[in-house]
């Protein structure tokens, strides 16, 4: 595979595994720096980049749900627990927005929440970026 190949491939996983739908670009960042066919650093930047466009895509949805729906009563548990953590720490909350299950959620209720825009999308990139930083330093 060639580099673009892969970098396009770890933008593509990062940025569906950042949406609501459920993707693995830990194990294919993974697998690809195992491989030591490419930069860790290019696979990092590119993944990276996909997950926290795919986070930023999921908090626009939130701005875009707001216009439409006003917030009711949720309930679904992780709804109610992303609410929480927006009302209570703010833009500072999207810091965790890498994490399993929480994290959409996260960017989703930011958004349906209006926190600020500038200081929300830097949190979520910053956020995901060390969440990959992380697996490059691992393996």
């Amino acid at each position: 595979m060639s580099e673009s190949q892969s970098l396009l491939a770890l933008f593509v996983s990062g940025f569906i595994s950042a949406t609501l739908l459920p993707g693995g670009s830990e194990a294919l960042l993974a697998w690809q720096l195992s491989q030591q066919l490419h930069d860790p650093w290019n696979l990092w930047a590119a993944v990276t980049a996909g997950n926290a466009l795919g986070g930023i895509l999921t908090f626009l949805m939130g701005l875009i749900l707001a216009r439409f729906y006003p917030l009711r009563n949720l309930n679904k548990p992780r709804q109610q627990q992303a609410q929480r953590w927006i009302e209570r720490y703010g833009a500072l909350a999207l810091l965790f927005s890498w994490l399993p299950l929480i994290g959409d959620p996260l960017c989703l209720m930011a958004g349906w929440l209006k926190t600020r825009l500038l200081p929300s999308l830097l949190l979520i990139t910053v956020g995901k970026a060390i969440r990959y930083l992380i697996i490059v330093g691992l393996i």
